[in-house]
């Protein structure tokens, strides 16, 4: 039996390298496609690749900062399907420019289209979820978002509230059965481009090589592991997490006692996971 037979997958960005990669897995293995994109034409296109790959698929255009696109997309799923059990926020856009250059409206489209369309797109499917058996939810972050990066000051932080947005999602969900991610993917796309990149870094950033990482986030696979974050480019895969150093603890601590104890506060290798501050000493 497939992983994901009877299930149905909503993919926001699915006209896009990434959205069709995960498209055409997730209907190999079973799952009913909604391929959600702003481009019609690029929706019509992923779903009509399904399709004739035997899978099943429809297409929703809209902008995933509307919550009105949201709910039309959860009814869509809904009435076309019978349900949403997988959600993959996967549209995202890039408007790089140093902060000291960034203007409002360069700030303003990162953060609606990353996270107030985390938002939009979540908030009806997972009050779905919630009532109906659960479900899992995968969003989609980056490494600019835990380590920063030069002209992303917008990005970083969309996807880094996107991270924390997920921990909560997993938090709130886990008692109805509502799994959370973030995948945080390396891959050449429309979205990045392939400058600077030689031939053999192009290939081995395929789309198709992230692909199978959501696959297993989504599917039975995985268990009943919610929170996590899954960096993937090509053939590295690792967790990402926010962790704590040891640190210290003494009540009255003065600035000076503190530069005293900087080998105890900052550690290049950090110790505990924010999951377990109970061992701070």
């Amino acid at each position: 039996m497939a992983l994901l037979e009877g299930k149905v997958a909503v993919i926001t960005g699915a006209g896009g390298a990434l959205g069709r990669a995960y498209s055409l897995l997730l209907a190999k293995e079973g799952a009913s496609i909604v391929a959600n994109d702003y481009s019609a034409e690029a929706a019509e296109k992923t779903v009509a690749e399904v399709r004739a790959a035997g899978g099943k698929a429809i297409a929703v255009v809209g902008d995933v900062g509307s919550v009105a696109s949201g709910e039309a997309v959860c009814k869509a799923a809904i009435d076309a399907f019978g349900g949403v059990h997988i959600l993959v926020n996967n549209a995202g856009i890039l408007r790089d420019k140093s902060f000291h250059n960034m203007d409002e409206s360069l700030w303003d489209s990162v953060i609606q289209v990353h996270l107030k369309g985390a938002y939009a797109m979540t908030k009806p499917i997972f009050t779905w979820m919630r009532g109906n058996g659960g479900g899992v939810i995968v969003n989609t972050t980056s490494t600019a978002a835990l380590f920063g990066n030069f002209g992303q000051a917008n990005y970083g932080a969309a996807k880094g509230g996107i991270y924390t947005f997920t921990k909560t999602l997993a938090v709130e969900g886990k008692k109805y059965g509502i799994r959370s991610w973030t995948i945080a993917p390396a891959a050449v796309s429309a979205l990045t481009g392939a400058v600077g990149m030689d031939e053999a870094t192009q290939a081995a950033l395929k789309p198709e090589y992230v692909a199978p990482a959501l696959l297993y986030m989504v599917s039975s696979l995985s268990g009943d592991k919610t929170g996590k974050c899954l960096y993937v480019s090509g053939p590295k895969i690792m967790e990402l997490k926010l962790e704590a150093g040891r640190g210290v603890k003494a009540a009255g601590l003065t600035a000076q006692q503190l530069a005293e104890n900087e080998s105890r506060i900052f550690r290049d290798s950090p110790e505990l996971s924010f999951d377990d501050l109970s061992r701070i000493d």
